[in-house]
C-alpha cells in the first residue's frame, strides 16, 4: 500500500508514471506506451475500416434477399465464422499464406523494411482482426433493416407513391443506421482490447504485445499505464457513443429540449 501510493502521488503531482524495471530499465514507462501506441491504433483503425463497410454491405444485401438463397447463405457464413476466435484466423492465415505459399511476410516487418513489405504486413493482421467485426456488422445491419423494412411507416411510404428503391434509400436505410453507428464506436474499442494476443503472436510492438510482456515479467509501472490507456480510450468512445445518438436521431435532441 505505500508503494501504490507514492505512485499515485507521483501521477498526480508529478505526472510521473513510473519507470520500467525489465522490458526497458530506467526508461520512463509513459515513453514506451507512447512509442508502442501508433502500432495498436493504426492496425485498428484499418481494421475497422475495412469491416464496417464489408459487414454493413453484406448486412443489407441479406435484408433485401431475406429468405433467399442469398439470404441463407450469408447467415449460414456468419453463424460459423463469428464464433472462430481473431488467433485462430491468424493461425491458419499465417500456415496457409506464409510459411506454405509464401505471399505474405510470417512476422511483423521491421521500420526498416521495403515500404511494399511493411503494407504486405497488415494484411494477415488485419484480416484477421476485422473477419469477427465483419460478421457482427453483417448479423446486426440484417436484424436492424429487416425490421425496418417491416415498419408501418414504410408501408405507408410505399402506398404514397415512392417505389420500392426511394423507400429504402430514403427512409429504411437511415433509420437502420441509428443504432448502427454507435456500434461501430465500440466496436473499435473491442477491436483495441481484443488484439492483445494476435499482436503477440504476428510479433507486433503495440500496446497489446506490451502488455503481454509486462504481465510476464511483473513489470507493474508499464502495466498500469497501459491498463490506464485502454480505461481512457475506452471512456473517451462512450462519451462519444452517447453524444452521437443525439447527431443521428433527431428526435432525442428534440426530446431534450422538450
Amino acid at each position: 500500500m505505500e508503494q501504490y501510493t507514492h505512485w499515485l502521488k507521483n501521477i498526480f503531482t508529478e505526472w510521473d508514471w513510473g519507470d520500467s524495471k525489465y522490458i526497458q530499465p530506467n526508461v520512463k514507462a509513459s515513453v514506451i506506451i507512447m512509442k508502442k501506441l501508433p502500432y495498436s491504433l493504426r492496425l485498428n483503425i484499418f481494421s475497422v475500416l475495412i469491416s464496417v463497410p464489408a459487414g454493413i454491405l453484406l448486412g443489407i444485401l441479406a435484408a433485401l434477399k431475406k429468405n433467399t438463397g442469398v439470404d441463407h447463405f450469408i447467415s449460414t457464413m456468419v453463424m460459423i465464422f463469428i464464433s472462430i476466435p481473431n488467433f485462430v484466423i491468424i493461425t491458419f492465415a499465417l500456415a496457409i499464406l506464409s510459411y506454405n505459399l509464401g505471399w505474405l511476410p510470417s512476422t511483423w516487418p521491421t521500420d526498416t523494411a521495403p515500404l511494399a513489405i511493411r503494407i504486405q504486413g497488415y494484411i494477415i493482421p488485419v484480416f484477421s482482426l476485422s473477419f469477427g467485426s465483419i460478421c457482427g456488422y453483417c448479423r446486426f445491419t440484417r436484424a436492424e433493416l429487416c425490421d425496418v423494412l417491416e415498419s408501418d411507416y414504410l408501408l405507408l411510404a410505399r402506398t404514397k407513391g415512392l417505389t420500392r428503391r426511394q423507400a429504402i434509400s430514403r427512409h429504411a436505410l437511415k433509420n437502420a443506421m441509428v443504432p448502427i453507428f454507435p456500434s461501430i464506436l465500440s466496436e473499435f474499442v473491442g477491436l483495441l482490447s481484443g488484439s492483445m494476443i494476435l499482436e503477440e503472436l504476428y510479433g507486433i510492438p503495440g500496446i497489446g504485445k506490451l502488455f503481454v510482456q509486462a504481465l510476464q515479467s511483473k513489470d507493474y509501472d508499464v502495466l498500469f499505464v497501459d491498463m490506464a490507456i485502454y480505461m481512457t480510450i475506452g471512456l473517451l468512445f462512450n462519451i462519444l457513443i452517447d453524444l452521437s445518438y443525439g447527431f443521428i436521431d433527431p428526435r432525442i435532441r428534440m426530446g431534450a429540449k422538450n
